[in-house]
């Protein structure tokens, strides 16, 4: 008899902190107004809901979890998409190696080519009544039809809106009535330890909409090597492939984070999977849908993180803030005094941690913005305020960079400091430009082409700078000969292959 009422007494201490925990959560959404967005969107809020409804029996607390789920998913959508591609057919003369072939560095070109249809699968997040569908860039890239399918099973074709590469976000968007947007929480507001929800389409539509509970497993996760830049949330609700692009959820039904991917050996779930905060998601599409692209702040200089042995080196009591290695002549850091050897500590006031923490925040700040930076310097701290240029080198608009890749078969971009740094260039390249992709069925991978080579001239003609190159493919058509002189690990190679 005492130990039943034991168990009584436990089960009735679980209930009261479920009470506790489950005090003040809203499991509701709302939509702010359904007014037809053009480039000011109009997101959805979270409504009163359950707010101030305790959790007081297990029954409740399974409710709890149902309506969360309830609510976010008609906001959830999954994307299909479908893109062509040309195969080589390999023709018999393919298949013995001719001299001449190396000797020119023109392979032959004796296969012909089939068409085929590329078929994927994602998932999104609708964020406006309107239509405009959060996802991720890699869902989408690339894409010659998009096509969504809802939670009340109808199927609408979708136009993408604008891609950020460097976050691997993307907005799209679907001309369609009686869509359910999600409100848009706080994700820096986000604890370790709290409870969310992954929704998606995992490993095919006949799985789409699968929810999956866990904790926020960390914050601010960054070189996993997925994006430029990261600042990821890290979760162990069950992500698979087909989750990217859909929604990471709060226990209020908020959107907090854009599912991106998943750490594993196998290819499946093992426990760790990866979200694009809702704060920076927000940014990105602001600036997509208002302006089609998005710009970022840029101070000029290459930074890396102060371990212990370089405070002891700089005379710092402990490690802090990141060094500042090379300043860019005539940037903006350059202008405002910074030195090489400079200690940036603060940024308008706020601590800086690490290297990728002052990168995001001086990349989300509008160029033309002041920012106030506490260097230390030599043995002595130092102020100065610093006015932000535009970052250069941005990537092409979507539509460019596709017409690129369809003429070219690869894509270049104007080098910049972050670009040097991630193909790991040396020496002053100047206005180089440098190969940021190339499409595997197409002739320049096949001659040997490759990311992260630089273009030194094209046919016969240096090109400097990026305009220079654009002139130069200009003048060549389809189906002619592309020369490229490129530079790769410090060799001079040449390619040779017709558009």
């Amino acid at each position: 008899m005492r130990y039943k009422a034991w168990n009584i007494a436990l089960v009735l201490l679980g209930v009261m902190v479920g009470a506790v925990t489950f005090a003040n959560l809203d499991f509701s959404i709302g939509s702010k107004g359904n007014s037809l967005l053009t480039t000011s969107p109009r997101y959805a809020e979270a409504s009163p809901g359950l707010q101030h409804q305790p959790v007081t029996t297990l029954r409740e607390f399974n409710e709890a979890f149902v309506q969360i789920a309830e609510s976010a998913t008609p906001s959830v959508v999954t994307i299909f998409t479908e893109k062509t591609v040309s195969r080589r057919m390999i023709s018999p003369f393919d298949l013995f190696d001719s001299p001449f072939d190396d000797f020119f560095g023109m392979p032959r070109q004796n296969g012909k080519s089939r068409q085929e249809v590329l078929k994927g699968i994602g998932s999104g997040v609708i964020v406006t009544a309107d239509g405009y569908i959060l996802t991720n860039n890699h869902v989408v890239e690339g894409a010659d039809t998009i096509t969504i399918r809802t939670w009340d099973d109808r199927k609408v074709e979708a136009k993408v809106v604008g891609t950020d590469p460097k976050t691997d976000l993307a907005v799209i968007k679907a001309e369609a009535k009686n869509l359910r947007p999600i409100a848009i929480g706080d994700s820096d507001a986000l604890r370790v330890g709290e409870w969310v929800i992954a929704i998606g389409s995992p490993l095919g539509e006949n799985l789409a909409r699968t929810v999956t509970q866990g904790i926020v497993s960390a914050k601010g996760r960054a070189n996993v090597g997925l994006a430029d830049y990261e600042d990821f949330i890290q979760t162990d609700a069950a992500i698979n492939p087909g989750n990217s692009g859909g929604p990471l959820v709060n226990i209020q039904g908020e959107l907090v984070g854009i599912n991106t991917a998943i750490a594993s050996r196998t290819g499946g779930f093992e426990g760790i999977g990866f979200a694009v905060p809702s704060n920076m998601a927000r940014k990105v599409m602001d600036a997509l849908i208002s302006k089609g692209k998005v710009t970022r702040g840029w101070l000029g200089v290459t930074i890396q993180d102060v371990d212990e042995n370089i405070a002891r080196g700089l005379g710092l009591d402990a490690p802090e803030g990141v060094l500042v290695g090379t300043v860019v002549e005539k940037g903006p850091a350059e202008k405002a005094g910074v030195k090489t050897g400079d200690v940036i500590r603060k940024i308008n006031g706020r601590k800086v941690e690490n290297t990728i923490e002052l990168r995001n925040r001086i990349a989300s700040t509008p160029p033309g913005s002041d920012v106030q930076l506490d260097l230390w310097r030599e043995g002595r701290s130092v102020q100065v305020n610093v006015r932000l240029s535009e970052l250069p080198g941005q990537e092409l608009a979507a539509e460019e960079r596709e017409d690129m890749t369809d003429k070219l078969g690869f894509t270049v971009s104007p080098l910049t400091p972050e670009l040097t740094e991630r193909y790991r260039l040396s020496g002053d390249r100047g206005d180089g430009i440098v190969v940021t992709g190339v499409l595997q069925s197409g002739n320049a991978y096949r001659a040997g082409l490759r990311e992260g080579d630089l273009i030194l001239s094209v046919n016969r003609k240096e090109v400097p700078g990026y305009k220079a190159f654009l002139d130069a493919i200009a003048g060549v058509d389809q189906g002619e000969l592309l020369f490229l002189l490129v530079e790769r690990k410090g060799s001079k190679i040449y390619f040779a292959f017709n558009l």
